[in-house]
């Protein structure tokens, strides 16, 4: 058996980014065949020997009786996934001469073996894919035949689906003839792009019908305060159905995502509706916003270019809350460790509910609230007021009437609702064109001074409510960016008395109403 050194590219996954690995695999006579692994493999990577010596036994190819040293580099890279078991395999194959080494150079090579040869999926592959494209020396990336439709997304990069390791090993060789996989976003996007639900299903609350409009007009983040059963979640539910179709760009984004940490359905190889989170009250802030040894992204990056829904807000712990701030304001979160430092984006819209008071029932007519206004301080006072004022829209859901309930005719529908905010958004995209906000709601302040100037009747209004509800300066420029989303939804150039008017409505836990 004739021995040499064989190398391939692969990628480990750094937080969703894929960064180049080189797998380099050493055969060399020794008195008693030995397997060396090094280059800060972990558990994971570590086992992948005894995959890989079954997988190569069990595909028909011979295990070396050599020497084998494998090293993956760069060696100060943490690897971590059962990714490179395809790549190690095809090494130890090239450097023991059982296969040539021609098209080793031309295709990087990703995947998971199970003991009888066949491939596994292998996580991260779309952001895989994104950088084999990016690497000019490289023609394509073999990929496990289970994740060729998702790294098929990427254009302008060949993607082989390789069933077995006896397959790639065929095709590295020039024996078998793998056509790479379509891309097919057009189909994708016709499949995936339909949500389940519908505004129309939501009986009265009309006017929360019309904030919500608002809200998602302007990208702007949303609290709704009701009792228990008035149709707060149900709300909240609908919201990713009158967003904007998500574009090639924003839906490969947020797949990246979901594909680095396994989260996208079987047979879905592309997210084509914005995403929805509700997590828990009981969730850790690791959970919420990221976290772990390895760095991973959490429900905050995984509602990115959607929605995430806080129900029972006041429930959640203060500090978990807490670190929703910076993320709200950047759109990104960066986790730092010792060694590393990782950012996922967190671009989402935030939906969050609660009750009136702890029973849920203070100003709800039909039942009585036993709670006292002490409780009902602690209650509010679980939620801080730096939070709150990064929320621009305060909306009470009072319960709904039986006569709305009742109706036959069905309230107005995500399209029409869609048709309103598509209209206010396109107005938006032409006023920031060339800058790096999109909406009002991520006006900056000076930002704000050029498009939300108000004329003197304004200027009063403005001032008397900031005078009598004791708004900050950052709640003043809410106000005024939702005054700007509210002008754009009439097409109005200029914001008009009874657009503040509407927004400063929205500041319902400026007005301490619950105490």
């Amino acid at each position: 058996m004739l021995a040499m050194l064989a190398k391939l590219k692969t990628f480990a996954l750094q937080g969703i980014e894929a960064v180049p690995v080189e797998v380099e695999v050493d055969v060399s006579p020794a008195g008693l065949p030995k397997t060396i692994l090094v280059g800060l493999p972990e558990a994971a990577v570590r086992e992948s020997m005894h995959r890989v010596e079954r997988a190569l036994a069990n595909s028909g190819f011979e295990r070396p009786q050599n020497r084998v040293v494998i090293n993956l580099a760069p060696a100060d890279l943490p690897k971590e996934a059962a990714s490179f078991d395809l790549p190690i395999a095809l090494g130890v194959l090239a450097g023991s001469g059982q296969i040539a080494a021609d098209r080793l150079d031309q295709y990087a090579v990703v995947g998971e073996l199970a003991l009888d040869g066949t491939t596994r999926p292998a996580r991260g592959a779309l952001s895989m894919a994104m950088a084999a494209r990016n690497d000019r020396q490289l023609k394509g990336i073999v990929v496990p035949a289970d994740s060729a439709a998702e790294a098929a997304v990427v254009e302008q990069v060949d993607v082989i689906a390789a069933s077995s390791l006896a397959q790639a090993a065929g095709f590295l060789v020039g024996q078998v003839d793998i056509e790479p996989t379509p891309s097919r976003i057009d189909e994708l996007f016709r499949t995936w792009a339909n949500y389940e639900v519908d505004f129309a299903d939501v009986r009265g609350q009309e006017m929360a019908k019309r904030a919500i409009v608002v809200a998602a007009a302007g990208a702007h983040n949303i609290l709704m305060v009701g009792p228990p059963g008035s149709g707060k979640t149900m709300l909240a539910k609908r919201v990713p159905s009158i967003l904007p179709d998500l574009t090639p760009a924003e839906s490969i984004e947020t797949t990246r995502i979901y594909s680095a940490v396994g989260r996208l359905r079987p047979g879905q190889s592309l997210l084509a509706t914005r995403p929805f989170r509700s997590p828990h009250h009981t969730i850790s802030n690791a959970g919420l916003v990221g976290g772990g040894s390895v760095p991973a992204p959490g429900e905050i990056s995984l509602a990115h270019n959607g929605v995430l829904f806080l129900d029972e807000l006041p429930e959640f712990n203060r500090q978990t809350l807490e670190v929703l701030r910076q993320p709200l304001e950047d759109g990104t979160v960066t986790i730092s460790r010792a060694l590393s430092s990782v950012t996922f984006p967190a671009d989402f819209m935030l939906v969050a509910a609660l009750n009136p008071c702890p029973c849920g029932y203070r100003g709800d007519s039909r039942r009585a609230c036993h709670c006292t206004p002490p409780q009902v301080e602690r209650y509010m006072a679980r939620i801080s007021g730096p939070l709150v004022d990064r929320i621009d829209i305060h909306l009470e859901v009072p319960a709904v009437a039986f006569k709305e309930l009742s109706a036959g005719a069905g309230g107005t529908s995500s399209a029409e609702m869609r048709a309103q905010v598509a209209s206010a958004r396109a107005i938006q995209i032409r006023r920031f064109q060339g800058s790096r906000q999109r909406y009002n709601g991520q006006m900056t302040s000076r930002q704000i001074r050029q498009f939300c100037a108000v004329e003197n009747e304004c200027r009063e209004l403005l001032r008397a409510a900031v005078n009598e509800l004791g708004l900050s300066a950052r709640a003043h420029d809410k106000v005024l960016r939702v005054a700007r989303s509210i002008a754009d939804l009439e097409e109005s150039p200029a914001i008009e008395p009874h657009h503040l008017s509407e927004a400063i409505n929205y500041r319902l836990l400026d007005r301490q109403l619950w105490v």
